[in-house]
């Protein structure tokens, strides 16, 4: 079947004091474009033995030049609280925790709205 998908982990690296394990991941996929985000995190939380897949971040994936194979990075948290204690804020939107946003203007307005204020006075 061309669809199947191989996963191997490189470099795996347990690291306690984040409570998580980070590796390089590998994809091998003939016959694919490529492979969703959600599909690696549902293979990785199987190969780990981590239920709770929202504690599993897929990110950095690059697909070689001709296709069939990916490599990129992934961290497998013990729990949600370490991730949401160590991850940046946009990956943890990504993987769909709900992380209110910092702002709700762009930089650049913000920015000219306070040098308008400075004139005012």
């Amino acid at each position: 079947m061309a669809s199947a998908v191989t996963l191997r982990c490189k470099k795996v690296l347990v690291n306690p004091l984040l409570q998580r394990k980070q590796m390089v991941i590998e994809i091998l996929h003939p016959g694919r474009p490529n492979v969703p985000k959600a599909e690696l995190r549902e293979k990785l939380g199987k190969l780990f033995k981590q239920n709770d897949l929202k504690s599993v971040f897929v990110y950095g994936l690059r697909t070689t030049f001709g296709g069939g194979k990916s490599t990129g990075f992934a961290l497998v948290y013990n729990n949600q609280k370490a991730a949401t204690k160590y991850e940046p804020a946009y990956r943890l939107r990504r993987n769909g925790f709900d992380i209110p946003q910092r702002y709700d203007t762009g930089r650049k307005q913000r920015k000219e709205r306070k040098n308008r204020l400075k004139k005012f006075f």
